[in-house]
């Protein structure tokens, strides 16, 4: 027994290995599970691009063995009895699990390959999850059978990012596998996706390999190497000292905000002023100057000193003292209109609740070190609109966003944007919007799904918000896009799931659901009204929906009398909104198309020129 509590074993086990019929939990003072989706969206864009980079459709699934493989990370592991205690690798561990429940119901019923008994495991009849911690085995289990599971109804933290992380691999990743391509990514993902395991049999054990792998070696950072080759080649002590404070305090400004915002910092700068190629999506492709940088960019500045200007050491010093400093004070700006509505920048803030990790190398394309204020500030106007009317449009039309599906095509946008003025800017991104296959009339044909829920949630708050402002109203988009388990707002069906008091206008139930879903039966509305009167027949709800937002409140007659900047708003807009005594099938198409004219008054390619005339 002595023998064994000192052992200490490490091994490289696959996902498959580490998951089967294996049983994990957490201390309680173990920290939660808090990736976001930024963690998640670059785990899926790692995996998606090793495994396409293999991929060959004519291969037997057999060949999927010679696919090179993908190293996860460490999991350190403290072993009591059948139970494994997790030290460290919860976050990988939880979200590998995450994919794995997805990817089960994307197989809709198929066993083949088989991923269950990844994430649970049945003994005497009765099933328990591989990963068992029970504050979060109720939600788990509602998203293993493919249910919604509703936050508003915990205040875990875990729990809530759980089924946040859950929604959006769904959406990132709703797109990428097809019936011939998803049972090779899933052979991939459980037999060449590797783990080290590191296995203790005493916690004091596992707490030291922890703290010496996180804690000891002061191992540098990328930032720290970048900072040292960068002033090595400036040949004056004296410049160096001035160079070096000046590094600490701008880094210091960067990591106020988030731990690595100084490296999510040089990925998006240099990126955006200098990177040339990128991996194109085929088969055998290899890592190119964008890639490169997001995993290396300290080595990629030393390879490639000249190409940006880096020769002599007045150069060298001139990079750090002013383009490097001018660059922090203007990610620092961009962080902070994503953070906060700001007037003139709400597009960043629009975009980023949706997460949009190509926003930053984006925005710093266009922008050049002798640009004003007033010039980055419409510089970073146009883009953000542009990012933003993408989002919208693409999503409506079901098109991904997933990482790694979009990221050659915002690699070239980069290049095709930088360092270009104002005037071509609002061109070059009109001409886009009008060009684009991706029109905003697909509104017509899109449905609510639990892989768009949050898109709806996005879609509405800004329809409201935005006639409310036309209007005068007083509004907050801030309090209608909150999400979580304090959202203010959910979206609320105008005509409730109930097919014989509705069905004589639709062909069957099936269409009456189709339709029910449809964006002209959806409003936003109070978190508790939808528990309250969502049931009621929808003459019954009419009344109360005029106390609402005005959104709601066009749905009732009482909306067109004695409000004379909505009717004046109505007008000049030419958008048909009319009230709707009854709400049947042709009320919900014509519902769908005052939606969708109001989305081309919000993201007209015209807003562009009102951008230059700031």
């Amino acid at each position: 027994m002595e023998i064994k509590l000192n052992k200490i074993e490490a091994h490289d086990r696959t996902v498959n290995e580490v998951l089967d019929k294996k049983k994990y939990t957490i201390d309680i003072f173990q920290r939660e599970y808090k990736w976001e989706r930024k963690h998640i969206e670059q785990l899926l864009s790692d995996l998606l691009s090793r495994f396409f980079v293999n991929y060959d459709e004519n291969h037997t699934r057999k060949q999927v063995e010679n696919y090179s493989r993908y190293f996860l990370g460490s999991i350190v592991l403290s072993q009591k009895g059948a139970v494994r205690f997790i030290i460290d690798g919860q976050q990988r561990l939880t979200s590998i699990t995450l994919l794995l429940i997805y990817l089960k119901n994307l197989q809709k019923g198929r066993q083949d390959p088989p991923v269950g008994d990844l994430i649970f495991s049945l003994k005497y009849g009765e099933k328990s999850y591989n990963l068992q911690i029970e504050e979060r085995k109720d939600c788990i289990e509602a998203l293993y059978n493919g249910q919604d599971y509703d936050i508003r109804n915990t205040k875990d933290a875990s729990v809530i990012n759980i089924v946040e992380r859950y929604n959006d691999i769904q959406e990132l990743m709703s797109v990428e596998l097809d019936d011939k391509s998803l049972p090779y990514f899933i052979d991939w993902l459980i037999n060449n996706v590797v783990f080290v395991e590191i296995i203790t049999y005493s916690d004091d054990d596992a707490y030291t390999i922890f703290e010496t792998m996180n804690d000891r070696g002061l191992n540098l950072t990328p930032t720290e190497m970048l900072k040292g080759y960068l002033l090595s080649s400036v040949s004056e002590e004296k410049k160096k000292n001035e160079l070096n404070g000046l590094w600490r305090a701008d880094i210091q400004r960067l990591n106020e905000i988030a731990p690595d915002t100084d490296s999510e910092f040089f990925k998006a700068w240099l990126r955006s002023k200098f990177a040339e190629t990128a991996r194109q999506r085929r088969k055998g492709a290899e890592n190119e100057d964008f890639e490169k940088i997001g995993t290396r960019f300290h080595s990629w500045v030393r390879d490639n000193k000249e190409r940006m200007g880096l020769k002599a050491s007045d150069d060298f010093y001139s990079f750090v003292k002013n383009d490097f400093r001018f660059y922090v004070d203007f990610y620092l700006t961009v962080l902070k209109a994503e953070a906060n509505l700001i007037p003139g920048l709400e597009n960043v803030y629009y975009v980023g609740k949706r997460g949009f990790t190509f926003m930053y190398p984006l925005v710093m394309a266009p922008v050049k070190t002798t640009d004003d204020e007033e010039t980055m500030a419409k510089k970073v106007a146009l883009v953000s609109r542009y990012l933003e009317t993408y989002i919208v449009c693409r999503s409506i039309n079901y098109r991904t966003l997933g990482y790694d599906s979009i990221r050659y095509s915002m690699f070239s946008l980069i290049k095709e944007i930088r360092n270009k003025d104002v005037d071509e800017l609002a061109q070059i991104f009109k001409a886009k919007v009008v060009n684009s296959d991706e029109k905003l009339s697909a509104l017509n044909d899109f449905q609510l799904s639990s892989y768009y829920k949050w898109f709806v949630h996005f879609l509405l708050a800004r329809i409201t918000y935005h006639i409310e402002q036309k209007c005068g109203v007083a509004s907050s988009f801030e309090h209608y896009i909150e999400t979580g388990s304090r959202a203010p707002f959910e979206i609320e069906h105008i005509i409730a799931d109930d097919f014989k008091a509705y069905g004589s206008s639709f062909a069957d139930e099936k269409e009456f659901q189709s339709f029910r879903n449809m964006m002209g039966n959806l409003i936003l509305l109070p978190n508790g009204f939808n528990q309250s009167y969502g049931k009621l027949p929808y003459k019954q709800k009419l009344p109360l929906y005029f106390g609402q937002n005005l959104l709601a409140q066009t749905l009732n007659k009482l909306c067109y009398q004695n409000n004379p900047n909505f009717l004046k708003y109505a007008l000049s807009s030419k958008i048909p909104f009319k009230p709707h005594e009854h709400f049947r099938k042709q009320d919900i198409i014509d519902r769908t198309l005052l939606y969708q004219k109001i989305c081309e008054e919000i993201w007209s390619p015209k807003g562009f020129d009102a951008i230059l005339n700031m």
